[in-house]
């Protein structure tokens, strides 16, 4: 049976995946494992460890209250990469996907779990050489993560809005605001958790499909949202890394808020029928971002996901005020009324330049050293 670890509610953690590239044509390189043992001949106590493939590198926060914290330790973990990254004459990037680079290029970690990963999936493994943003919130109990699981999944094409950062791929124009998750949508097991009501019905679930051999643990679900027992999360999956460090904060304060209110409230109104529009509100919100169209089933209507989206923001001030978070909240509302997103950013400088080197440079500078002129 899958235990429960019960953590404090509405904390907050997250995890970047970021692209290691050369700072010759900004390409992918495979600058894991020498980038690895820069960092860790340094006593520096950070969550910094590889991904799947060796042009690829992943960071995680500790357990924070709020997003200012968690904020100061991003800033403490990027000056670290950033210095070793400089000694090996490395690149560094946020984004959800490589704007040119090839999946059949790619090399998988050489790791028992991305080894494993790789005979199951085949060429997918290689192509999963994409980037994203999980968010970790703290949850008393199962009861309570599989509520917010549900709540949560209400407002997935916000998320997929305000982080898209992956306009390109494999060296086009997707037309796309988020690309990425097309390659996640590959994996048999991506998508939505089950319509479970608690955690006995979730274990009841996954006992099932492991006596069926089909997962062993929980990383064998690529789900938008699922939980992570082992934490006592609710772990948010579906964000593109971001091409700064501090829209990672604004994304987890975004959950933060949507948290309180679901948990204060008490909210419990989980059905299948919420369900049947997931899926289109998802690809709305991939394929146009701001200006996608949300359907909502029980209301039989469609609201633009600018307004639904500015709608929450103002609902939520008073979880803004309880939390000590109204400058993420304001700033949050600020990027919707201007329908401010990376991928608009990536694109104008392509627009510019008509380099795609040019783009990955340039937003291999926004990361590492902030600037975004």
């Amino acid at each position: 049976m899958l235990h429960f670890n019960n953590s404090t509610p509405l904390t907050l953690g997250v995890e970047l995946e970021l692209m290691i590239v050369n700072r010759r044509d900004y390409n992918l390189t495979r600058g894991s494992d020498d980038l690895l043992l820069l960092i860790d001949r340094q006593q520096h106590g950070y969550d910094i460890k590889p991904e799947i493939t060796q042009g690829m590198i992943e960071i995680g926060t500790a357990i924070h209250q709020g997003s200012d914290a968690m904020l100061q330790e991003l800033q403490r973990i990027r000056a670290l990469l950033v210095s070793s990254a400089q000694k090996l004459n490395l690149g560094l990037a946020g984004g959800g996907s490589h704007p040119f680079q090839h999946w059949s290029e790619q090399q998988i970690y050489p790791k028992e779990r991305y080894q494993l990963v790789s005979e199951l999936y085949g060429y997918l493994a290689k192509q999963f050489t994409v980037y994203g943003q999980h968010i970790h919130i703290g949850c008393p109990d199962g009861d309570s993560a599989i509520r917010l699981s549900h709540y949560l999944a209400r407002y997935i094409p916000h998320f997929i809005a305000l982080s898209a950062s992956s306009p390109f791929y494999q060296g086009m124009d997707t037309l796309f605001q988020t690309s990425r998750l097309t390659s996640v949508n590959a994996f048999p097991l991506s998508g939505c958790m089950p319509c479970v009501e608690n955690w006995a019905q979730f274990n009841d679930y996954f006992q099932h499909m492991a006596e069926l051999g089909i997962v062993a643990s929980m990383k064998d679900f690529y789900w938008d949202i699922r939980p992570k027992p082992e934490y006592g999360t609710v772990e948010i999956r579906i964000c593109d890394t971001p091409l700064d460090i501090v829209t990672p904060t604004l994304l987890a304060a975004y959950a933060q808020m949507l948290a309180h209110r679901c948990l204060s409230e008490e909210w419990h109104d989980i059905q299948a029928a919420h369900y049947h529009t997931y899926n289109y509100n998802r690809f709305q919100a991939c394929r146009f971002g701001f200006d996608g169209v949300l359907v909502d089933g029980a209301a039989r209507q469609q609201t633009g996901l600018q307004e639904d989206l500015l709608g929450t923001l103002n609902a939520l001030q008073p979880q803004a005020r309880a939390l000590n978070c109204e400058k993420e909240l304001s700033l949050l509302r600020e990027r919707t009324l201007k329908r401010q997103s990376d991928s608009q950013w990536l694109r104008a400088i392509h627009h510019r330049s008509g380099s795609l080197s040019e783009v990955v440079r340039r937003q291999s500078e926004h990361w590492m050293y902030g600037s975004a002129a």
